[in-house]
């Protein structure tokens, strides 16, 4: 999927974190990192690790049945697989030791999903002479700023969203469900070469802004409703999302003004992230603009969080990043972030790249409420 040079790129920067640290060993279990460093990422369903030496190449522990895969995906080949019978940790100490770092400064993610406190308490006693340090938001941060190889996959990805999302908008007739609606999504992710048919939210828009995380119904919706979309296709893991308030029928609440407005406002924030911005003056364009017109009564929830890599864990955004008041991180050029505004049962949000002169959209979807017979595309 990447040349070498790309990964030649990511051992780079991942040993530069780990001189910083004064380790001698990463231990990789964030399956995002995964993928990112190896190429290639599975559950949890048994432990597994790969491990970055300093020096020399690295290598993948992992049950024997994902082993073959593993080879076939990454870019190096010493792959070790365990059976079903063994116990993982076990024979990641063996390796480990094998390899001798039995006694090395081993380096680790402690916020990884993969690294509990279990995992540490058992690598540890099975390795006394080890030292297992902490490499604090390593799985996430080494992976901020994104290649253009990943940015393009990225772009791949915003296309296949505002495909879907012109498919749902055609049908957008009374007694269309969201249901149904998924459906449309879904086959249209399948059919322009996502990863899968997950589709992201697609639920009625009411409310003020409660609704993004809505349930799912079969019931169909009346002339007037609004149907709030959100796409999360991806392409080689690598993910895009996009929302869009969708009318059912006709316009009975008047919303084109407080949609011109929300959509005016976000653009104003999409101009500010450029590289060097403080990531919290970023957020108050839009937060603040938005509670001064009484748009919404309170504005608790971020306004944009990071993009990239996804794979199969607990967690289906990447929160590594975030876009709040109190934010004092800055902006790169590279980093991609899903930027969301949401006010009265509406709901836009778009998939940006920090470029030199601001934000760039990487979807492409019309900026507005859609309906059928409309303008999908901007």
């Amino acid at each position: 999927m990447f040349a070498p040079r790309e990964f030649a790129s990511r051992v780079a920067r991942a040993r530069s974190a780990m001189v910083e640290a004064g380790v001698d060993l990463f231990l990789i279990d964030h399956a995002e990192c995964l993928a990112w460093l190896t190429g290639y990422t599975v559950s949890e369903t048994m432990y597994r690790a790969a491990f970055l030496p300093l020096t020399g190449e690295p290598w993948f522990v992992l049950r024997e049945l994902d082993a073959q895969p593993c080879r076939n995906a990454c870019w190096f080949s010493d792959i070790r697989g365990f059976a079903d019978t063994a116990e993982p940790h076990a024979v990641m100490a063996e390796v480990i030791r094998a390899r001798g770092h039995a006694a090395s400064r081993i380096g680790a993610d402690h916020n990884s999903y993969g690294f509990t406190a279990a995992t540490r308490d058992r690598l540890q006693a099975l390795l006394p002479e080890a030292r297992f340090v902490d490499m604090p938001g390593a799985g996430d941060l080494l992976r901020q700023v994104k290649s253009e190889a990943e940015i393009a996959l990225l772009a791949q990805a915003a296309g296949i969203a505002d495909k879907a999302m012109a498919a749902i908008a055609a049908r957008a007739q009374p007694g269309l469900s969201p249901r149904a609606a998924a459906a449309i999504a879904a086959a249209s992710f399948l059919e322009n070469g996502a990863d899968t048919g997950e589709t992201g939210p697609i639920v009625p828009g009411i409310g003020d802004h409660e609704f993004l995380h809505g349930v799912m119904t079969a019931q169909p919706l009346d002339d007037g409703d609004v149907l709030h979309v959100e796409l999360i296709p991806k392409v080689a893991n690598y993910g895009a999302r996009l929302m869009r308030p969708v009318l059912i029928g006709s316009d009975r609440r008047g919303l084109a003004p407080l949609a011109e407005r929300l959509v005016a406002l976000q653009d104003r924030q999409f101009a500010a992230m450029r590289p060097g911005a403080l990531a919290g003056e970023v957020d108050a364009v839009l937060r603040e603009a938005v509670l001064a017109e009484r748009l919404r009564p309170a504005y608790d929830n971020v306004s944009g969080y990071t993009l990239g890599l996804y794979a199969r864990t607990p967690r289906p955004s990447d929160f590594s990043r975030v876009f709040l008041p109190n934010a004092t991180w800055r902006l790169e050029e590279g980093m991609v972030f899903h930027m969301y505004v949401s006010a009265g049962g509406l709901g836009f949000s778009e998939t940006i790249v920090v470029r030199a002169g601001g934000g760039e959209r990487l979807t492409g979807t019309a900026r507005g409420v859609l309906r059928a017979g409309g303008p999908q595309l901007s």
